[in-house]
């Protein structure tokens, strides 16, 4: 019987032991991101009559179509209706997608609940991510080969999903930054360089030692010295000669400011963009241009976005233009972003959510209200000085100690109930 006990006791010491407050903060948080992820969306109409939804959750069935078939997308009301049993890929949000449940990319499946729909939606972007693989490394999430502990960033223009230390800088803090771009959509989009210099939040990660750059001021150029392995801010500052001191220039860095010859992408790692004077008709009004004037590197590496970056792009007609042509105008919208989605969903979900305890009270006549909100203050109130002396010992709440608690609880009620005097008036 000892043993018994004993090896109870052991065992006990390795259970890890959560508090009811953990619980309950836990379950609090997993509704909050449920409520932020699924709030904007419907769950019970199929999305597709409102043709590309500007934002909503996604998912991918891997059961109707599996890699190497086409790729497809399933809306939240689909995901429950059609493919309830079938194994899924949650993507997320996307932006500008038209649900495919049920069109002829699913082969023996129709649509429950909007079967009327065109056999493809051609205006449907779709990535690797709809296999259930992301990052540069094509790799699924969770990957039960990758024993590195590592936060999975989802880059604002491309949406595809990816490890952050894949991603060429170093994530800085969750909170410190809103917005991410990957390596890729820096390269096609290279405009965002300039305003990285003057926006972005970025660190340059430890592998990239290659792309460690030590600047200098000469004159009105920049010029690029090999990294020395010291880990300095990727954002190019000006450093201005000390007073009495003229710059000087050096041979050697005129010869690294000569035309490169090796390839592309080796150009592209040390770009340098020099000061250039503006064209008063051409460049007027727009801030790219004056942004571009100013010197700053591009690098083969993400950047990182605080709140509210979209609304200091510049949006002139050539701009536009630009974004139009790189079909990134999605940037110049604010409502866009997966903030402003999540935080629609949160008000929705607070709109729509019903207290049943206000359900109960507006059932009741005046009388019944008093008598409920009296007995539910004073179970909260026992309940929590009850609680409080588990907290207070750092001892473990138990199923006993909570059927003991209702039992008292009911108990003194009774004996209030009986004790009670009425008078008539």
């Amino acid at each position: 019987m000892a043993g018994a006990e004993g090896n109870a006791g052991r065992q006990s010491e390795l259970e890890p032991v959560v508090s009811l407050v953990d619980v309950l903060e836990e379950d609090e948080e997993l509704e909050n991101e449920a409520c932020a992820v699924l709030g904007g969306s419907d769950s019970e109409k199929c999305s597709y009559s409102q043709g590309s939804v500007k934002r909503q959750a996604l998912y991918a069935c891997s059961t109707c179509t599996p890699e190497g078939e086409e790729p497809a997308g399933i809306c939240l009301a689909c995901s429950y209706e059609c493919h309830g049993s079938h194994k899924l890929f949650e993507l997320y949000t996307k932006r500008n997608f038209r649900c495919d449940c049920g069109n002829s990319k699913f082969k023996n499946l129709e649509c429950k609940l909007f079967p009327d729909k065109a056999k493809v939606n051609s205006c449907n972007k779709y990535n690797d991510n709809f296999f259930g693989l992301y990052c540069i490394c094509k790799r699924p999430y969770p990957d039960p080969e990758d024993e590195v502990p590592d936060e999975m960033i989802q880059c604002v223009v491309c949406e595809d999903w990816f490890h952050g230390r894949h991603l060429g800088a170093i994530p800085p803090e969750s909170g410190d930054f809103q917005e991410m771009v990957c390596q890729a959509c820096m390269k096609r989009c290279s405009f965002l360089w300039a305003y990285a210099a003057q926006l972005a939040v970025s660190k340059i990660s430890a592998e990239d030692d290659g792309l460690m750059l030590n600047v200098d001021r000469v004159g009105d150029q920049e010029v690029i010295k090999p990294g020395n392995g010291d880990h300095q801010d990727s954002t190019l500052k000006e450093e201005v000669p000390e007073p009495g001191k003229d710059a000087v220039k050096d041979p050697k860095a005129e010869q690294k400011n000569e035309p490169c010859t090796s390839s592309t992408s080796e150009c592209d790692l040390q770009t340098v963009v020099k000061n250039q004077s503006l064209n008063s008709e051409s460049q007027s009004g727009c801030k790219l241009q004056e942004l571009k004037a100013k010197q700053f590197i591009k690098r083969d590496a993400a950047t990182y976005w605080p709140l509210n970056w979209r609304s200091k792009l510049c949006t002139c007609q050539d701009c536009m233009k630009m974004y139009g042509d790189l079909d990134v105008l999605f940037l110049t919208d604010e409502y866009d972003t997966v903030l402003a989605y999540e935080n629609k969903g949160k008000i929705d979900q607070a709109t729509d959510r019903r207290d049943p305890l206000m359900d109960t009270l507006n059932s009741m006549n005046r009388v019944q209200q008093v008598e409920l909100i009296c007995e539910y203050n004073d179970l909260k109130t026992e309940l929590k000085d009850y609680l409080k002396r588990f907290a207070d010992e750092g001892t473990v709440v138990k199923r006993e100690d909570i059927q003991q608690f209702f039992e008292e609880f009911q108990s003194k009620k009774r004996r209030r109930v009986e004790g009670m005097q009425y008078y008539c008036s």
